[in-house]
């Protein structure tokens, strides 16, 4: 079999984009990959499932709750840069494999923790987990996926609400096995067992990433990487014969200041717009859906409240899954508006009617909420982060936008218990029903849109305009 000669980044991007398909090795890569977001959305969510049995055990206050919950989110805030740092500059694997140890020690903290500053403590090891893993892992996506997949990004919602699906189904069985108020240890200490087994299963099949090799022009390395994804043999050209990389962002730290420039500042304010206003939205509501299925069923049956989140969730999973499809069609940012539109108006009917319409409805009404948000925006921002950038600012850009994000998930988290103990569902729904407006708002007016135009290698850093939707210039690389 005749050798595949890489002379730069555009060959390793030619022949991934080529692939007919996501199979072999990369395919055990991208799904291990995404295995990391469930992961992250597991851990998020079993706190979720039992809250109210820990709320009684623990004797814990609405203060105490919104601490708790939004932990998590606070330390990913400070761990997402730290991780997109550390993946553009030492490689994606390395700190992929050192997220799921931190993640199982925070399950196992958590779980046997016989005080509320122990379980605290827990979280805060999740939280770091989550923010270093979450931004890697769409740029090792990115990074794998052909063009023509690109859409498939968006998977990943699924795979979020398959998680907290999983979360619940597993809260029922632990029900049933009459463990009372100590589910929630239970439903915790479940996520130390995805975490050990995701950890064994990335140490044995990720390779990093070709394409981060070939813009640090390591070529020798970059074609190792591909050899053992594709199982075809890869050398690098000579020295002489090899393409210089492109505006090559090697300044460490300060790469991350270029993101806030020129042609990539409106991408970066859309993406974390995007990115902040949907975390808000599911973290201060769709989070709190076995709190709201109690409000609507009644606090007297706990598996009929989790079987209504359960079902809520499930409209996630069909938006979810549907939302590649709709950027597809529709592109990321239409999507995302169209999407924080109507999750506006479910908003103002919740914020209106909750009290007073009839049980259907308020059954209908939050599980439409969690369908257009999982089809919408929910997916979109990590996506238009992951997209709008080169290789090598991709994690960092991640890192930075998914900070972001985790500011607006803390909120949300803190935000709902206490607007809900001071003025109650129906006002608290009117007042989160802001954040899609502003964000709906925004993706209206910045028309920048990866999925119609593609990252240039001749970008100028500090060019005043941006590419829009209608301008295609020539690829750089696969995202």
């Amino acid at each position: 079999m005749a050798s595949h000669t890489l002379r730069g980044v555009s060959d390793v991007v030619a022949y991934i984009d080529s692939r007919p398909s996501i199979r072999g090795r990369a395919a055990w890569i991208w799904w291990l990959a995404l295995g990391g977001l469930f992961l992250d959305a597991f851990s998020n969510s079993a706190l979720s499932a039992g809250l109210g049995p820990m709320t009684t055990e623990l004797a814990l206050e609405p203060t105490q709750v919104a601490l708790l919950t939004s932990m998590a989110s606070w330390v990913a805030l400070v761990f997402n840069p730290i991780g997109g740092w550390l993946a553009d500059r030492y490689g994606r694997v390395p700190p992929l494999i050192a997220a799921k140890i931190i993640a199982l020690v925070g399950a196992l903290l958590a779980a046997f923790a016989p005080t509320f500053e122990l379980v605290v403590a827990g979280r805060f090891f999740v939280g770091a987990a989550y923010g270093i893993d979450f931004a890697i892992a769409m740029a090792v996506l990115a990074e794998f996926t052909p063009a023509k997949f690109r859409s498939r990004l968006n998977t990943w919602q699924g795979i979020w609400y398959t998680a907290v699906s999983s979360n619940l189904i597993l809260a029922i069985g632990f029900y049933n096995l009459d463990v009372g108020d100590a589910i929630w240890r239970w439903a915790l200490g479940s996520a130390g067992v995805v975490a050990f087994t995701l950890l064994v299963l990335q140490a044995w099949k990720l390779v990093e990433s070709p394409t981060w090799y070939a813009r640090k022009e390591r070529l020798d390395r970059a074609a190792s990487s591909m050899t053992r994804i594709y199982g075809e043999p890869f050398v690098a050209a000579p020295e002489a014969e090899r393409h210089p990389v492109i505006n090559l962002a090697n300044r460490g730290v300060a790469n991350v200041a270029l993101i806030f420039r020129g042609i990539y500042l409106p991408r970066t304010i859309l993406a974390a717009t995007v990115q902040m206003g949907q975390s808000i939205q599911y973290f201060a509501v769709g989070w709190y859906l076995p709190i709201i299925s109690i409000a609507i069923f009644g606090e007297g049956d706990f598996v009929l409240a989790t079987v209504g989140t359960l079902i809520f969730n499930f409209f996630g999973i069909i938006g979810g899954f549907s939302s590649p499809y709709l950027a597809g069609k529709l592109g990321l940012r239409r999507a995302s508006a169209i999407g924080f539109s109507l999750v506006f108006v479910m908003l103002l009917i919740l914020g209106f009617f909750f009290d007073s319409m009839p049980l259907w409805l308020a059954f209908i009404v939050p599980s439409l909420f969690i369908l257009f948000h999982s089809g919408g925006p929910g997916a979109n921002g990590k996506s238009l982060s992951t997209l709008s950038f080169r290789s090598e600012l991709r994690a960092g850009a991640n890192g930075i936008i998914g900070a972001i994000g985790s500011l607006g998930a803390a909120l949300g988290l803190m935000v709902f218990p206490i607007l809900k103990a001071d003025l109650g569902l129906g006002p608290t729904f009117l007042i989160l029903s802001l954040v899609p407006l502003i964000a709906a708002i925004v993706c209206w007016v910045i028309r920048w849109e990866p999925t119609r135009a593609e990252v240039s290698p001749d970008e100028e850093l500090d060019a005043p305009q941006f590419t829009s939707e209608k301008t295609v210039p020539v690829r750089e690389e696969a995202v």
